[in-house]
C-alpha cells in the first residue's frame, strides 16, 4: 500500500493505559485509516530512558490490536537505537508509503509544546496532527494552537475522546507504592504487569492467576 490513510501513534507506553486506547479508538472512528501504526519509542528526546525493557513495553502494546481494525505494532524506533525523534520516524514512513495521507496522533500536551520538537515544520509537511484533549476544558487552548500552526501550513484535527487525567508516570508511582492501577489500564496490560513483576510489583505466576 503506497497510498491510503495511515494513523501513526508513538509514545513510551510505559505502561499503555486507557487514555491511549481511547485516542486510538476515537481517531479510528473519525479518520477511518487503512492502517494504524503503534510505535513504542526507544529513548524519547524529552525524557530519560525508560527503565522498563523495550520488549516488555512492546508486548504490553499488543493491547492496541483490539482497539480498532488495521492496527499493527512497529518496533522501528526501538531497533534503530538512540534517541527517537518523530521526524526520523515520519521520514521513514513517508519513504515506505510515498502516496499515503499520514496522521500523527498525540495528546494535547504534545501539541502545546509542538514548536519545540526537532524539525517541526518538516513534520507538518509530512503529516497532519490528530490531537486528543488530555483534560477537561482545554479545547479553546488547543483550537488556538491549531489556528497558529495553520499559519505555518499545518493541519490539526481535534479528536474528541474521553480524557483520562492520569499519566503513565503517575501509574508507575501507584504500582511502585503497592497500589492497584488496574482500573486505568487494559486488562491484558495489568495481567502482564503482574505476571512479569513490572514497576516493583511482585510477580504472579500463571498458576496463581487462575486461583
Amino acid at each position: 500500500m503506497s497510498g491510503g490513510t495511515i494513523l501513526h501513534y508513538g509514545g513510551t507506553f510505559d505502561p499503555p493505559h486507557n487514555g491511549h486506547m481511547a485516542l486510538v479508538r476515537a481517531a479510528a472512528r473519525l479518520l477511518r485509516p487503512d492502517r494504524i501504526i503503534i510505535e513504542p519509542a526507544g529513548t524519547p528526546p524529552h525524557k530519560a530512558a525508560s527503565a522498563t525493557p523495550a520488549a516488555d513495553r512492546l508486548a504490553m502494546c499488543r493491547c492496541f490490536l483490539a482497539a480498532a481494525p488495521g492496527v499493527q505494532l512497529d518496533d522501528g524506533e526501538i531497533c534503530r537505537g538512540g534517541k527517537s525523534y518523530t521526524v526520523d520516524t515520519l521520514r521513514a514512513l513517508r519513504a515506505q508509503y510515498p502516496q499515503a495521507h499520514i496522521f500523527l496522533a498525540m495528546g494535547s500536551d504534545m501539541l502545546l509544546s509542538f514548536r519545540e520538537w526537532r524539525c517541526w515544520r518538516e513534520i507538518l509537511r509530512i503529516a497532519d496532527l490528530a490531537v486528543q484533549s488530555r483534560e477537561e476544558g482545554d479545547e479553546p487552548e488547543l483550537a488556538a494552537m491549531a489556528r497558529s500552526l495553520a499559519a505555518d501550513g499545518g493541519r490539526v484535527v481535534l479528536v474528541k475522546a474521553p480524557a483520562l487525567e492520569i499519566s503513565s508516570t503517575r501509574l508507575r508511582e501507584i504500582i511502585e507504592s503497592g497500589g492497584d492501577a488496574s482500573a486505568y489500564v487494559p486488562a491484558q496490560v495489568w495481567s502482564y504487569i503482574e505476571r512479569h513483576g513490572l514497576y516493583g510489583r511482585a510477580a504472579r505466576t500463571e498458576g496463581s492467576e487462575r486461583e
